[in-house]
């Protein structure tokens, strides 16, 4: 869709002026310039469901949206300026339509509404490329001889179209519910927007060399084994995998010893790998903003430079985290505390037998699951002079 778009005939509409809202440099082009090859518009059609039927002009008349609204709506979602090419659908009509329909009704604002048409584009265009290229491009190789791709593609998208919508469907509910149920929980109306999360970043050690020894098939298959590692990891133990990074995850969680768990596991999992470098994570805690799925701060940005900081097959906090740990249980706020509390732990339990009681009668030793070790104090850019905690996992105090 274009803003300057003009179409002759009775009804027609003077043309709006051009937008100023240009498509941002960092969306992706997913263009739809017309084609003319007839299996493209044959599995556009299967895809799409529908036939071209509309220029952008009469797509935006038809849907009752003003021309410069469907094409901020349009490129938001990453899609390319087509001129005057008769290339849209009732579907894109229909899509126009609620987006403003939930403008008019109240329910969104006009930014509101241009942003989830970005975060969905941006996400979906995400999903939809790597789905071409690593899943269909694989499956759709000749069977035999003679055989030409086109002839195989069709048939196979006409198979998968269904599935692979109803399980994208079923994801982004699975994926909503658990969103809206953090959100619920929040202490307040504030809280909902700005957040205290743990945010933590993790990062392959060397890779830039990497890059420079490795083959380009054997430098993809080492970033797929440590997104996809990292991804289940995080999950599994209750965090949020915010975003990849090729060589760097940057996950989050509601609590410092989930994020603290993660952590270890991801240093423990590749260090199992021969594989894999070495991995080094940098771990914050505090307020965060968050947009579109991504997270912003200085907490943001303190994890960053904690990793950048951190030993290899190490992990740096900050005291932000370091005190939620012991706040919480998870950690002894020294071990010299620890130590203490093992030689009074002893003590009573000493005592106890002398006097003839059961010794389970004296209260059970304190379990940490991580130990905090101070590290030095240094300056860091734009944050000023932080001291970072050595974190690591630890049994029963004592042990």
């Amino acid at each position: 869709m274009t803003v300057d778009d003009t179409t002759s005939g009775e009804g027609a509409e003077p043309p709006s002026e051009p937008s100023v809202h240009a498509t941002p440099h960092h969306e992706v082009d997913h263009t739809v310039e017309p084609t003319d090859d007839p299996l493209a518009i044959r599995l556009e059609q299967l895809i799409l469901g529908a036939d071209r039927r509309y220029t952008p002009f009469q797509a935006a008349r038809t849907a009752g949206v003003s021309m410069d609204l469907a094409s901020r709506f349009w490129r938001a979602m990453g899609f390319a300026d087509i001129g005057q090419a008769k290339a849209l659908t009732e579907a894109d009509v229909l899509a126009l339509r609620r987006l403003a329909g939930l403008v008019e009704a109240g329910l969104l604002s006009e930014p509101m509404a241009i942003q989830v048409a970005r975060s969905t584009g941006q996400t979906t265009a995400r999903l939809a490329e790597w789905q071409i290229d690593s899943f269909l491009e694989g499956l759709t190789e000749p069977p035999e001889p003679g055989m030409t791709r086109t002839e195989v593609t069709y048939p196979l998208i006409e198979l998968l179209l269904p599935e692979l919508e109803e399980f994208l469907v079923y994801v982004w509910r699975r994926q909503l519910a658990a969103a809206t149920g953090r959100v619920v929980q929040a202490a307040d109306d504030d809280e909902m927007v700005d957040r205290r999360l743990a945010v933590g970043f993790a990062d392959l050690v060397g890779f830039t060399r990497l890059t420079r020894r490795l083959e380009e098939e054997e430098l993809g298959e080492l970033v797929e084994a440590f997104e996809t590692t990292s991804a289940d990891l995080v999950a599994a133990h209750g965090g949020r995998l915010i975003k990849t990074l090729g060589d760097e995850v940057l996950f989050a969680a509601d609590d410092a010893g989930t994020a603290a768990e993660i952590a270890l596991r991801l240093i423990e999992a590749m260090a199992q790998d021969e594989t894999m470098p070495a991995l080094r994570v940098g771990i914050a805690f505090g307020t965060v903003t968050t947009r579109m799925g991504d997270v912003f701060g200085t907490t943001v940005n303190l994890a960053s430079r904690l990793t950048s900081i951190a030993p290899k097959d190490a992990v740096l906090v900050d005291g932000a985290f370091a005190k939620e740990l012991t706040r919480t249980g998870d950690a002894p706020a020294s071990e010299a505390q620890a130590a203490e509390e093992v030689a009074a732990h002893a003590e009573r339990a000493r005592l106890a037998e002398k006097e003839g009681r059961v010794v389970e009668d004296a209260p059970p030793l304190p379990t940490y699951r991580f130990g905090l070790q101070p590290m030095w104090q240094r300056p860091v850019r734009g944050l000023g002079v932080v001291e970072p905690w050595l974190l690591a996992r630890r049994g029963k105090t004592g042990s």
